[in-house]
Parts: C-alpha cells; sequence; structure tokens
C-alpha cells in the first residue's frame, strides 16, 4: 500500500487501552443488566472497533447489525445520511447500546436511534470510537467516547476513504493531494 496518509492522528497501541477502557466501562454501566445487552453496530466502519471491545466485555451480547452512511466513494464530505437496510431482532424492553466509529455530523447517529427507539428498548446508549469536538450536535447522545479529534477526514481502524484503508491498524488523515488527486480522476 502507497504512503497515502499524511501523519497517525491515534497510534494503535492507544487505540488498543482505550477500547479496552471502553469496554471496562460500558460493562460497569450495565453491571446490573444480568439478562444482557445488544449491541447495534452500525456497518461497515464499526467493525473492527466492535470486534476489540467485545472481546473485552465479559458479559452477555447479542449482536444487531445496521447499514447506514454519509459518504460514499470518493468524498471527504457527508452527502447526508441514510439508512441501507437494518437486521435486528425485537427490541422491546432490551437494553441496546448503539456502536458507531464516528461522530462528525450526527446524521447516521440520529437515524439509528430513532430506529432503535422505535423497537421500545428498556433502555438505548451510544458508543462512538471518535467524536469530532468542534462539528458534532450538541442534541444526538453520546455516552461512551473513545477519543475526541479535529474536523479531519480520517482513516484506518475501519474508517475507509473509497473502501479503503479499513485495515490499517491506527487511525491516520489522508494526504490532502492524494483525495484531491483521487476526486480529480
Amino acid at each position: 500500500m502507497r504512503n497515502d496518509n499524511a501523519r497517525v492522528v491515534v497510534p494503535e497501541r492507544e487505540i488498543a487501552t482505550r477500547v479496552a477502557s471502553m469496554a471496562g466501562e460500558i460493562t460497569a454501566a450495565y453491571a446490573d443488566h444480568g439478562e444482557g445487552i445488544t449491541i447495534v453496530a452500525i456497518l461497515t466502519g464499526s467493525l473492527v472497533f466492535l470486534a476489540d471491545l467485545i472481546r473485552c466485555m465479559p458479559m452477555r451480547i447479542r449482536i444487531a447489525l445496521v447499514a447506514a452512511s454519509s459518504f460514499a466513494g470518493k468524498t471527504i464530505e457527508s452527502r447526508g445520511a441514510r439508512l441501507e437496510y437494518a437486521i435486528l431482532p425485537d427490541l422491546c424492553n432490551c437494553d441496546v447500546l448503539i456502536v458507531d466509529d464516528i461522530l462528525d455530523t450526527g446524521g447516521t447517529l440520529r437515524i439509528v436511534q430513532d430506529l432503535v427507539r422505535s423497537g421500545r428498548p428498556r433502555s438505548v446508549r451510544t458508543a462512538v470510537l471518535l467524536r469530532k469536538r468542534d462539528v458534532a450536535p450538541q442534541d444526538i447522545p453520546v455516552d461512551f467516547v473513545g477519543f475526541d479529534i479535529e474536523d479531519e477526514f480520517v482513516i484506518g481502524y475501519g474508517l475507509d476513504y473509497d473502501g479503503l484503508y479499513r485495515n490499517l491498524p491506527y487511525i491516520g488523515v489522508l494526504k490532502s493531494e492524494f483525495h484531491e488527486r483521487e476526486r480529480a480522476s
């Protein structure tokens, strides 16, 4: 793979440490929920985060999937969130944790939170690996945040550009000349 990223924003070791810490926070928050929780993971960006997170959570977990996105193809600007599909069990009277990779405009989380609430769960909480502190809407409730970052387009650890770079073990920023060249082609 070419060296397309300009710099590492969050190194692999920091991610591992924080994800384990978040798992502890989430486990403690649900300590009195003996029947476990249902995690609604937002595809595809949250998959790497989800896999690492749940391996550190010694509790009963069901996993449901929702595909929603705000970015498509070779773009670094949101085109508006849309729900593509959902594979959800009956959520009535369940404790639900929505897991997403990043909170920036809030469009994706708003759609998924509304969808989950329509299932009449007992509780709904949200965990995101990254939050863009300067642009994240204040009206989108998030209970667990891995890292607050600057308003930059990031890749790696599940986050992509045109479907690529999800496999990077760290979170980085593409060189601006790379995505400008790619958009022009």
